[in-house]
């Protein structure tokens, strides 16, 4: 049956879906391709669902180039944060507010992620994602982002010539020829990253607007999905809070909204569409034009807001200034942190803990992907 893979978003917190790959690859050959037909991701997802597609020919090498770049990020190669750079940025921003619109076009962010144009340019070939597509090492590869200007949710594809663009509520397939632009729109958290014009509109992070994650791959012919979700268990306090929740708590709730509620709910509701599917006949279910779709969930263990907070002070010193001014630090009761920190020693950790959890389930796995082993 066509596999899919479903990679969702939440910024720094994508290396955990390295550890979860890692998990699988060691059970194919050096010169399989990847097990999946179809690769779907959103935001920083979506960039490592296309570094993957691009070597879909070889599931080992693929793997073994996230966990390199992953195991070795810095802050810098994702958004500026040099002293310098940051009040430089800062500035642009300040005179910005005060200029009439049509003087200056340029998008309002809180961070500058030139860096990462730069860092994808130089590591992601687009031109391979076609070449396996003919090879048969891959059926298709999409890409979500969200579009101001509508409010519509859209899924960049580039597949196979049967797949054909579709139309529901809310949200559209349209064929691409994906590039990094398309990688830039999805991954811009509204607010901290720019927004990017496609095609004469402005896009923004996949997860806005995003009212069913798991269309896109059924859409593009996948009949089971493997799904790397990462929303975490939160350690809750036993002591009741005493004052209102401050602006960088319900920032990083909002942040969590954003990136796992819609696929949460998404997974709910096709699990009832299945419970259904299976109290009636084959001949209604025709009827119906749907069909049943098998799910794998992987998702972290351990909350991964606690292990950022431990990786606190690898934060570049400008970041960390900045990120005070929002009353944002290391006690402070804030998933954000786990969303911008960028660096080798909380990736490396978030890698490593994607492993062990894949590996507490890989009966599961094996039987979900039919791995026969010895």
């Amino acid at each position: 049956m066509s596999i899919g893979l479903v990679l969702g978003g939440g910024g720094a917190r994508a290396a955990y879906q390295i550890g979860v790959l890692k998990a699988l690859v060691q059970f194919y050959p050096r010169n399989s391709h990847i097990p999946f037909d179809v690769i779907c991701g959103t935001s920083a997802g979506a960039i490592n669902a296309t570094s993957l597609a691009t070597h879909a020919a070889c599931f080992h090498l693929g793997v073994k180039k996230l966990d390199w770049v992953w195991r070795h990020f810095k802050t810098q190669q994702v958004y500026e944060s040099s002293v310098g750079g940051v009040a430089k940025h800062l500035l642009k921003m300040a005179i910005k507010g005060l200029q009439h619109e049509k003087v200056n076009t340029d998008a309002a962010s809180l961070l500058n992620n030139q860096p990462l144009r730069e860092l994808l340019n130089k590591l992601i070939d687009f031109d391979r994602i076609e070449r396996n597509i003919h090879l048969g090492a891959l059926k298709a590869i999409s890409v979500d982002a969200s579009c101001y200007n509508n409010s519509l949710s859209y899924s960049f594809y580039h597949g196979h010539h049967s797949i054909e663009n579709w139309k529901r509520a809310r949200r559209q397939g349209k064929r691409s020829q994906l590039n990094t632009d398309h990688l830039l729109a999805s991954s811009a958290i509204p607010m901290v990253f720019p927004s990017i014009k496609l095609n004469r509109a402005f896009f923004g992070d996949g997860s806005v607007h995003q009212l069913s994650p798991l269309s896109s791959p059924i859409h593009l012919g996948a009949q089971k999905l493997f799904v790397i979700n990462l929303d975490s268990p939160h350690k809750h306090k036993d002591v009741l809070p005493s004052h209102h929740p401050k602006a960088a708590t319900i920032a990083g709730h909002l942040l969590d909204t954003i990136f796992s509620d819609t696929l949460n709910s998404d997974l709910e509701r096709l699990q009832r569409v299945n419970h259904t599917l299976a109290l009636i006949s084959d001949e209604d279910k025709n009827k119906l034009n749907l069909r049943k779709i098998d799910t794998l969930v992987i998702k972290p263990s351990e909350d991964l807001g606690m292990i950022a907070a431990k990786y606190y002070l690898e934060i570049p010193i400008a970041i960390r200034y900045l990120l005070k001014l929002f009353g944002i630090h290391q006690q402070s009761d804030s998933s954000i942190i786990s969303y911008l920190l960028f660096e080798k020693a909380y990736t490396s950790a978030l890698i490593d803990l994607g492993y062990q959890d894949a590996m507490t389930q890989i009966d599961d796995i094996k039987a979900f992907f039919d791995i026969q082993t010895k």
